[in-house]
This record gives C-alpha cells, sequence and structure tokens, in this order.
C-alpha cells in the first residue's frame, strides 16, 4: 500500500460471520489498520454512497493479506453498499455524543422504557444519523485476544434490564438512530444521554431494512447462485454487453414451504439496491374482467419506472397454474398476460422477476420456456450445519442459559426447516421454562407475567425431540 494513501483506503466490501452481525464494527487486516494510523478500538468511517461509522477490530488469521473489510449487513446498509463493492475507509473524526434519539425501526412497533437500559449496549458505539442498529446480546468470545478487544463495549445486561415484554419477543431488536447531538459521528458515553422514541420515527431519506444476507442461515451456496444470476446483472449489466450474452430475466425458487424462498428474494433485493415490488399471488385476482390482468400491468410498469427493480411472484403456482388443467377463464388470462410480460422484459433492461413455489409441477410449462423463467434453484431443507447458523439467527438476541448449546439442538431437529414459526414455538416454550432471574433493579421493564423469560436452557430438547 503506498504512503499516499494511508489517510484512506480503498477496500472490497466483504460479508462478515454470524458472530460479527449486530455489533458495530468491521475487520481490517493489521497492515491496513497499522497504515490508517489506528489504534485499539478506534473507529473508522466508512464512505459508500452514504457515510457511516464502526469500530475496527483486526481481521481473522485467513483474511491476512487481503484487501478487504468485512461488515455485517446493517453496516452495508447504513453505507448504502453491496457485498463485493468497494468502500473508502478512513479513520473517524467524532465527538462525544451528547444526547441521541433512537426509535423501532419498524412502524408497527411500539417500545416501552427507558433510554438509560440502552446504555451498557450502546456505550463505546459510534453512531451517525440515519444508521440502523441491532440489539443484539453479545455473546463474549472465548479467544482471549478477541475478548479483550470487544470486552469493554459489549454486553448481555441489557437484554436482562428491558427487553422482556410481549412486544419485543425472544429476537433481536433493531432501532433506527433519528437524531444525534451534536451531528456527525458521535460516540456514546456515559454522559450521553439516550432518549427512545416509543414509536417510528425514520428520517424520510432512509429506507426501512427488513433483511439482509445476514438474516439467512443455511443457504451460502444457494446465495452465491442468486447473486450470480440477479446482484451481478443489476449492478454489473455492461458485463453482458462486452461477453454479447442475455442476463436473466427471470429466476424461479421452488422447493418445500418454510425453507426461506421469499426472504432469499427479499434479502437479493435490499443488498443490491434495488426496488422490490411483490406479487402475493391470489391477491391481485379481481372479480371484474380484466382486473386482474391491470393489476399485474401496473405492478410490472412501477418496476419499470423505477429500475433496477426486482418483482417477486410469491405462491406463484395460485395465479398461473397449468392452462390445461383449469376451468376458469380468469386463471388461463392472468397466465396469457404474464407471459406477454415476461417476454418484454427483453426490451426492458434492469428488471428481473422472481417467482417462489412449493409446487413447481403447478406452474405452466410455457412461463418455464427460455426468455421467461429460465433459470430455476432449488431450496431445500437445511443441513446439520445450515440449522446451526439458522438458531445463531434466532437467538441473536436471546439471552441463553450457559448449558444451552445450540449445536446439540442443531443435531436433534433433523428434517425441520426451523423457519421463524417454528423457532419461535421452541423459544416461546423455552421461555416459559426458564427460571426467574431478572434483579429487582430491573423489574420495573418488565410485566410480571415475563420476569421468568430471561433465559433459555436445554431442558426444552426433550420437547423437540419427542415432537
Amino acid at each position: 500500500m503506498s504512503v499516499e494513501a494511508q489517510k484512506s483506503l480503498q477496500l472490497k466490501v466483504a460479508e462478515a460471520g454470524q458472530q460479527d452481525v449486530g455489533k458495530g464494527f468491521v475487520r481490517l487486516d493489521r497492515s491496513h489498520i497499522h497504515a490508517l494510523g489506528l489504534g485499539r478500538d478506534d473507529i473508522v468511517e466508512i464512505r459508500g454512497k452514504r457515510a457511516t461509522a464502526a469500530v475496527v477490530v483486526p481481521a481473522a488469521a485467513e483474511d491476512e493479506g487481503l484487501d478487504l473489510v468485512r461488515m455485517d449487513g446493517l453496516v452495508r446498509h447504513n453505507a448504502n453498499v453491496g457485498i463485493g463493492d468497494t468502500v473508502e475507509v478512513a479513520k473517524a473524526e467524532w465527538q462525544e455524543a451528547r444526547r441521541i434519539v433512537l426509535s423501532p425501526a419498524k412502524a408497527d412497533m411500539r417500545i416501552q422504557g427507558s433510554g438509560d437500559a440502552l446504555r451498557p449496549t450502546l456505550l463505546g458505539r459510534p453512531l451517525v444519523e440515519g444508521d440502523l442498529i441491532s440489539t443484539s446480546v453479545f455473546q463474549q468470545p472465548r479467544d482471549q485476544t478477541q475478548r479483550d478487544a470487544f470486552a469493554e463495549f459489549f454486553s448481555d445486561s441489557f437484554f436482562r434490564s428491558f427487553f422482556q415484554s410481549p412486544a419485543f419477543g425472544l429476537m433481536e431488536i433493531r432501532l433506527i438512530v433519528s437524531s444525534t447531538a451534536p451531528h456527525g459521528i458521535v460516540r456514546v458515553t456515559e454522559e450521553t444521554e439516550i432518549e427512545l422514541a416509543a414509536e417510528h420515527m425514520e428520517p424520510a431519506e432512509r429506507e426501512r431494512i427488513d433483511v439482509t444476507y445476514d438474516d439467512i442461515g443455511g443457504m451460502k451456496p444457494v446465495i452465491a447462485k442468486v447473486r450470480e444470476m440477479i446482484e451481478l446483472p443489476l449492478k454489473h449489466p455492461e458485463l453482458f454487453d462486452r461477453l454479447g450474452i442475455d442476463s436473466p430475466k427471470g429466476i424461479l425458487l421452488h422447493g418445500p414451504s418454510g425453507t426461506g424462498k421469499t426472504l432469499l428474494a427479499k434479502a437479493v433485493a435490499h443488498e443490491s439496491g434495488a426496488f422490490f415490488k411483490v406479487i402475493n399471488g391470489p391477491e391481485i385476482m379481481g372479480k371484474f374482467y380484466g382486473e386482474s390482468e391491470e393489476r399485474l400491468r401496473q405492478i410490472f410498469a412501477e418496476a419499470e419506472q423505477n429500475a433496477p427493480a426486482i418483482v417477486l411472484i410469491d405462491e406463484i403456482d395460485s395465479i398461473a397454474p397449468r392452462r390445461a388443467e383449469v376451468t376458469g377463464e380468469v386463471e388461463r388470462r392472468v397466465v396469457a398476460q404474464l407471459l406477454t410480460l415476461m417476454d418484454g422484459l427483453k426490451s426492458r433492461r434492469h428488471i428481473i422477476v422472481v417467482a417462489a413455489t412449493n409446487r413447481v409441477d403447478a406452474v405452466d410449462p410455457a412461463l418455464r420456456r427460455p426468455g421467461r423463467f429460465d433459470r430455476e434453484i432449488f431450496i431445500g431443507v437445511p443441513d446439520e450445519t445450515g440449522r446451526l447458523e439458522i438458531l445463531q439467527i434466532h437467538t441473536r438476541g436471546m439471552p441463553r442459559a450457559p448449558d444451552v448449546d445450540l449445536a446439540k439442538l442443531a443435531a436433534v431437529t433433523h428434517g425441520y426447516s426451523l423457519t421463524l414459526p417454528e423457532s419461535s414455538v421452541m423459544l416461546r416454550h423455552a421461555s416459559r421454562n426458564a427460571s426467574s432471574s431478572i434483579p429487582s433493579r430491573h423489574a420495573g421493564f418488565v410485566e410480571e407475567s415475563l420476569r421468568a423469560s430471561t433465559a433459555c436452557t436445554m431442558d426444552d430438547r426433550a420437547s423437540i425431540e419427542s415432537r
């Protein structure tokens, strides 16, 4: 790395490991850390399409010597970049935060509690107005080097004193930084006034994030395929022009229910920065002649106006069944209209249609021909490694008893997809059986009926095995 580049570095964005998700830090090679003049727990400014900040920690041994910056989906969202993009990384100029205002990232969520309960989790963390942050419980690493680097900032005491109410359940909570004083990059200190707004107060210029690749477990090979088929054509269409080939226009995701087909499409749309429109099967069907076809045309027209765009047709078998096997005229007209729209995508660049179904054989064969849904990806039930990743994701914001062994749970849940409903049932059952462990000084934040839900134990393994 040249001397002139020491004030800032151009690095390629890479995906963070599950253990780093929601912690507010990025990993850099030690040579890059020294080149930027950074010390332990210093803050870096990350400049993508938007500027954000994070605590810097050393990269893992396998990344040594690589020009990479590993960051989770939230930091990528805050910098408005995707995996594979190049960002500028520099030592940040920051100020101590006098006051910050946080609010729920979802409009349908309401929070009750004091902002001071967030201090153990946010202490020392850099924030920028408009950032999205996670309240994940930090699982202290076993490695002494990592423990020394992180222990100052992250603690699991937050959930013991605050997020034990029906409104939050047992999952991680995402908050938006609605405002900071002063403006710019600030760092939370013991003196920072933390205000927690009860309702959603997202800044107008920031879009709400629902899901990133970090929220999908057990699908790394599938994600790699989907990124190649969807993300690459949308972000770098010139590559296909140079090679003289057509980019995919339609991709069909099929597999058992609850394996993450819809979630994957949403993650790709966000990570690629594309406009995202969902067609939920039967919802487009109308009672008047031509109404269903008109709704389809409007959705595709909206996608064209906001290109690059991804149109997701969920449960496509319900609106485009085999025409030879249906008696209704409406279904035939909808299939014909969808065929026409798919054929028209050849002249509409930067629009990709993704369809999801668990009954691929019920879809009209004409839609599965080249030029329409010509790429098909099967998404099956996760294996043991995949189930472990999913359990790590679903317990990200959940305090756990020392005896909880996620690897053992993953081993005994063969055949389960461990989707959010399945995991929620398991976690709620665990919460009901957990022993009370909330200190009396935190009782004001927790409803009386939920004081026993602060930690899940392995006692619930038997109930899982018996199902």
